[in-house]
C-alpha cells in the first residue's frame, strides 16, 4: 500500500521567486551584500590621493607640481586630493572613470611615463585628455568643491566677477580659464586652431544667472559705489582747503612783494607756482577724478586679442578694460615693470622704474574752451642701463600726450588709445628693420625716420594676431589705399592726439590713422610746472574745431579719453598708460567730468 503522507517542507527550503528556496536567497543575499561591500571598498581604496601616488610616475612628478598650489594649502584648510578633481561622483561615471583607468595601470606595466624624461615626453597628450575630459562634462569634477550657485561675488575681484558672469551667459566653463592651476600648465602648447575650439563657448553651458549671486552683484557694487562717492566727497573738501590756502599764500606773497608775483616754477615748468598762470580758471569749480596709470611693457592691441590675454574674449564683445582691471592697475604695473609678471612683458629691465603712480585730473570748461589739469607726484631718477648716460630723452625730463576719440575708431570705446599701440611699432618685439622699411613702397607714403609709429586698424587691412608660420604680429605693411584712408578720415575713425615736452616746451596738436601726425590741429595751450616734487600740467583747448584730425567737443555727447605720460626722461614703449576712460561735459556718468566754470 503506497505511503501518500505529505511532508511539509521546512521554512529553508520554501520555493521563491524562480524556484529558489528561501535559504539559497539568503546567502545569495549575504554574498550579495559582502561583494557589494567588498566591491565598493575596493573601489574606495583605490579612490585616495596615497592610492594615486603610490607608484612613483604620479609621486615624482604630477603631486610635487601640486603640493605648492593652492588646491594642497590654503588658507581655509580644505585640500582638494586627486580623486576630487579627477574621479567623478556619480556611480555610472565612476564605473566608467575606472575602466578608463585599466590604460594608466597598462602604462605602468609597460613603463611608458617611468622616468620624468618619458612623462615630460608626454605630459602634453595627458593633458589634452583631461582638458576635453572636462570640457565634454561642463567641468564635472571641479563643481564636486565648486558650485556656480554658491559664488558670492561680494568676495571676489572685479575681474572674476566679471569673467564668471560672461562664464554664465555665453556657455563658458572653468576649464575654458583654469589649466594649469593644480599642474604645470602647458597650454602654451596648443595652436591656435586648438585653442580656439577648446575653449569656444557651449551654449549648451549658458545657465541663468542664479539670484544670490546677482544680489551679491548688486550689494557689492552699491558698497562701492557708496566708497567712491565717499571719497570723491574726501577728496573735494581736501581740495578745497588747498585752494584756500593758495590762494592765501598768493594774497600773502603779493602783499609782501609788492604785487610782482612770487618765485618762479622749477627749470623744467614754464607757469609759476603762485600763480603767473595766462590760463585763468577757477580750479575750485573744476570737477577732479584720480587715475592710476601703469607702465604696459610689451603688452599691444595684438597682445590684448590675442592668446596670453585671459580676457580676450571679453574684450572681443565690447567689454572695458576697466571693467576687470580698475582694482589691480598698480599691481600690473608693477608686475611688468619688475620682470615679475608671468605674462613676460618686459625684456628689458629698468632696475629702480615705478610701475605705476596716481595722476589727479582738473576738468572744467567755459563756453570757449576745455581746460585739463594733471597732477603727479614726481618719481625717482632710474638709470636705463641699456642707453648711454641713462636718459632716453635728455632734452625732456617729462612728456605728456592724451588723445581724444569717438566710438567710430575701434577699440577706443573700451581701450581708449590701446587701439593704436601695435607689436610692431618702434621698441615693440616686432619691430621692423630700419632698412626694411626704407626700401618698401610705404616709405613714399608714411614717415618712417622714427620707425613704424602709432596706427589705427581703420587704416589697415589686416592685423596679423596669431603669428602663424612665423608672422610678425602687426600690420605695418597692410596699408589701405588713400581713397579708404580718406574715408576712415572723413569716418571720424581716428584719435585726436595733444602732446606736450617739457624740456623744449613743444606743443603738438596731430592725430593718428595711417600713422601718428604731430601736425594740422588747431593746436593746444600747455603750461607745466615741477614744484615740490609735484608736476602741474595745464591744458586749454578749444571745444570745437574745424581741423582734419580733430574731435569738436559737444554738450550732451560722450567721448573716448587716454594719456600717457614719459617720465624721468623716457621715450617710446618705455611710459606709463591710463586705460581708456569716458570724457564728458557736465556729465557725472563721465569719469573726466568737465564743469561748466
Amino acid at each position: 500500500m503506497a505511503n501518500n503522507t505529505f511532508t511539509k517542507p521546512s521554512f529553508w527550503s520554501r520555493r521563491l521567486v524562480l524556484g529558489t528556496t528561501v535559504a539559497g536567497a539568503v546567502i545569495f543575499f549575504v554574498v550579495g551584500i559582502m561583494f557589494w561591500g567588498g566591491f565598493n571598498t575596493a573601489m574606495e581604496a583605490t579612490n585616495t590621493t596615497e592610492f594615486c601616488i603610490g607608484c612613483h610616475e604620479m609621486e615624482a612628478n604630477v603631486y610635487q607640481e601640486y603640493t605648492p598650489t593652492i588646491h594642497y594649502s590654503n588658507r581655509t584648510g580644505v585640500r582638494a586630493g586627486c580623486p576630487d578633481c579627477h574621479v567623478p561622483r556619480p556611480w555610472i561615471h565612476k564605473i566608467v572613470r575606472k575602466i578608463q583607468a585599466s590604460r594608466e595601470v597598462f602604462f605602468w606595466l609597460t613603463g611608458k611615463i617611468d622616468t620624468k624624461e618619458k612623462f615630460e615626453e608626454h605630459r602634453f597628450d595627458l593633458a589634452q585628455n583631461v582638458w576635453k575630459a572636462m570640457k565634454d562634462t561642463d567641468s564635472r569634477e571641479c563643481r564636486n568643491c565648486h558650485n556656480f550657485e554658491s559664488m558670492n561675488p561680494e568676495f571676489q575681484k572685479p575681474r572674476a566677477r566679471k569673467q564668471h558672469l560672461n562664464a554664465f551667459e555665453t556657455g563658458q566653463t572653468c576649464i575654458d580659464c583654469h589649466k594649469g592651476i593644480a599642474h604645470t600648465d602647458v597650454r602654451h602648447k596648443l595652436s591656435d586652431e586648438q585653442l580656439e575650439s577648446i575653449e569656444a563657448p557651449n551654449p549648451e553651458f549658458i545657465r541663468e544667472v542664479p539670484q544670490a549671486y546677482k544680489d551679491g552683484l548688486a550689494r557689492v557694487e552699491a558698497k562701492e559705489a557708496a566708497e567712491a562717492a565717499k571719497l570723491k566727497a574726501d577728496k573735494v573738501a581736501e581740495k578745497a582747503k588747498v585752494e584756500e590756502k593758495i590762494k592765501a599764500a598768493v594774497a600773502s606773497a603779493l602783499a609782501s612783494s609788492g604785487a610782482s608775483g612770487g618765485a618762479s616754477a622749477d627749470s623744467a615748468g614754464s607757469a609759476s607756482s603762485t600763480g603767473a598762470s595766462n590760463i585763468n580758471v577757477d580750479w575750485g569749480k573744476a570737477n577732479s577724478t584720480d587715475i592710476g596709470v601703469f607702465y604696459p611693457g610689451t603688452a599691444s592691441i595684438e597682445w590684448i586679442l590675442g592668446r596670453n590675454h585671459g580676457g580676450k574674449r571679453a574684450f572681443s564683445k565690447g567689454d572695458r578694460c576697466l571693467e576687470c582691471h580698475s582694482e589691480e592697475i598698480a599691481d600690473i604695473g608693477n608686475l611688468i615693470v619688475s620682470g615679475e609678471s608671468e605674462k613676460d612683458l618686459e625684456p628689458n629691465l629698468i632696475p629702480g622704474k615705478r610701475g605705476a603712480f596716481d595722476v589727479t585730473i582738473d576738468a572744467t570748461h567755459d563756453d570757449e574752451n576745455l581746460y585739463l589739469r594733471f597732477s603727479w607726484a614726481d618719481g625717482d631718477h632710474a638709470p636705463v642701463p641699456f642707453v648711454d648716460g641713462g636718459k632716453m630723452d635728455p632734452e625732456n625730463p617729462m612728456k605728456l600726450a592724451f588723445m581724444i576719440a569717438t566710438d567710430e575708431a575701434e577699440y577706443a570705446d573700451r581701450a581708449g588709445c590701446w587701439g593704436t599701440c601695435h607689436a610692431d611699432a618702434n621698441t615693440m618685439p616686432f619691430a621692423p628693420e630700419m632698412d626694411t622699411l626704407k626700401g618698401s613702397d610705404l616709405a613714399k607714403r608714411l614717415d618712417f625716420n622714427s620707425g613704424v609709429t602709432k596706427y589705427v586698424k581703420e587704416s589697415r587691412t589686416k592685423l596679423e594676431l596669431k603669428g602663424r608660420r612665423g608672422k610678425a604680429l602687426g600690420g605695418w605693411d597692410k596699408l589701405k589705399g588713400d581713397d579708404e584712408i580718406k574715408a576712415a578720415q572723413d569716418g571720424n575713425q581716428y584719435m585726436d592726439l595733444v602732446r606736450y615736452s617739457s624740456g623744449t616746451k613743444k606743443v603738438e596738436d596731430g592725430q593718428i590713422l595711417a600713422e601718428r601726425s604731430m601736425h594740422g590741429g588747431q593746436g593746444a595751450e600747455v603750461e607745466a610746472s615741477l614744484n615740490g616734487g609735484t608736476w602741474s600740467v595745464i591744458v586749454k583747448r578749444k571745444l570745437k574745431s574745424d581741423k582734419a584730425g580733430d574731435v569738436s567737443i559737444e554738450a550732451g555727447k560722450v567721448y573716448n579719453f587716454g594719456f600717457a605720460i614719459h617720465d624721468d626722461y623716457s621715450s617710446a614703449r618705455y611710459h606709463h598708460v591710463s586705460f581708456g576712460y569716458k570724457l564728458a561735459l557736465d556729465n557725472d556718468e563721465a569719469e573726466v567730468n568737465a564743469i561748466k566754470q
